[in-house]
């Protein structure tokens, strides 16, 4: 799905199993902030977490005209889609490319009637993001906060 307006140009292919290692750098790297925020980064398990969950089967790679650029999970669950590992490169961030990612997958969902639920760290940017897109918070403990959107007709 490439993008329409004056954004980098940018596709999403599906993602592949030898995919792992760029996304769990990737995720060190945006995460690390927000982790080391909350006192909870650790240099070695926010990579092996992600290595631990990777399925390649619900990960889309996003792909600029310079390589790799981020990625997004959507996870089958009971009755619901989970939101997971959308990580943007920080250069990419903030320029649009997240929401018309975003904004295909929830089309996806609302397809499939399908409530979309994630979770981000308190705290995070990214839930500005999410509430634009009418995501709204189910519940939060110190750590988490979980957002869930439901379909739209």
């Amino acid at each position: 799905m490439p993008s329409t307006t004056t954004l980098p140009p940018w596709t999403l292919r599906p993602a592949l199993p030898e995919d792992v290692e760029a996304v769990a750098e990737l995720r060190a790297v945006v995460m690390r902030p927000d982790l080391e925020r909350l006192g909870r980064y650790d240099e070695h398990r926010v990579r092996q977490r992600l290595r631990d969950a990777y399925v390649p089967a619900y990960t889309s790679v996003l792909e600029t005209p310079d390589g790799f650029a981020g990625c997004v999970t959507l996870r089958p669950a009971a009755e619901c889609w989970w939101l997971e590992n959308f990580l943007l490169s920080p250069g990419l961030q903030g320029h649009g490319i997240g929401s018309a990612v975003l904004r295909g997958l929830l089309a996806r969902a609302d397809a499939e009637r399908m409530p979309v639920r994630l979770n981000v760290l308190q705290g995070s940017a990214a839930r500005r993001l999410y509430e634009r897109h009418g995501f709204a918070l189910e519940r939060e403990d110190p750590v988490d906060v979980f957002l869930v959107r439901r379909p739209r007709p």
